[in-house]
């Protein structure tokens, strides 16, 4: 059963961790990325209110059972020597893997490492228990447009690649002066993105770098 936080819903199976997700670790705490590549856990949210830009992750899916993750920041989520989740990998390796398991109703994220995600007593996300119980338990929530099987692309990806990209800033950006801003970077960027299977990457990429995201807010 899907639920919905400020459009934010919840997912029940690998294949639709893509796009702009949040992990909710916690009720209505989600995963907050810090400036120096670590990661804690972020203030609670009231009913109804998505989560802040900081909390906001891109999923690249890696084959079908592991997904990649890409916080503001521009790197990818892996563990580091001390089991603690980070940010600082500019590719994707053996560490910036993670596997969703579904059971029972309940998700856990496992690492690169084979341990599971969770808090500790400080509130920074570490990734070190071997199993999976209540306090690995958590949500990924995504903000893609949630496609029926066999239906038709989301309708932020209708159109051409320039139509495309002015979809997702009319979603995500904030117009406090009532205008558009769009990335200096042309169309071609995109199309090779698109050809790479990592358009809504480079989107967030384009994006981040404008820092004018509101996610919700």
């Amino acid at each position: 059963m899907y639920t919905t936080n400020c459009g934010w819903w919840t997912v029940t199976k690998v294949s639709e961790i893509r796009g702009s997700i949040a992990i909710e670790l916690g009720d209505r705490t989600y995963i907050k990325a810090l400036d120096n590549g670590l990661f804690t856990i972020g203030t609670p949210h009231a009913e109804g209110e998505g989560p802040d830009p900081e909390e906001v992750l891109m999923a690249v899916p890696v084959g079908d059972q592991r997904v990649a993750f890409k916080s503001g920041y521009g790197k990818y989520l892996g563990v580091d020597a001390k089991d603690r989740m980070v940010g600082r990998a500019d590719a994707i390796g053996p560490m910036e893997q993670w596997e969703p398991v579904f059971q029972d109703g309940k998700m856990a994220l496992q690492g690169g490492n084979s341990r599971f995600v969770s808090a500790d007593s400080e509130d920074s996300v570490v990734v070190r228990s071997k199993t999976a119980s209540e306090p690995e338990m958590l949500s990924i929530r995504s903000h893609a447009e949630r496609v029926a099987p066999g239906g038709s692309a989301p309708k932020e990806d209708e159109g051409n690649l320039n139509q495309v990209e002015i979809n997702y800033v009319k979603q995500f950006q904030k117009f406090q002066d009532k205008r558009m801003r769009l990335h200096e970077g042309g169309a071609e960027e995109l199309r090779a993105a698109r050809e790479q299977g990592r358009l809504h990457e480079s989107l967030l990429d384009r994006r981040s770098k404008m820092k004018a995201d509101r996610y919700c807010k």
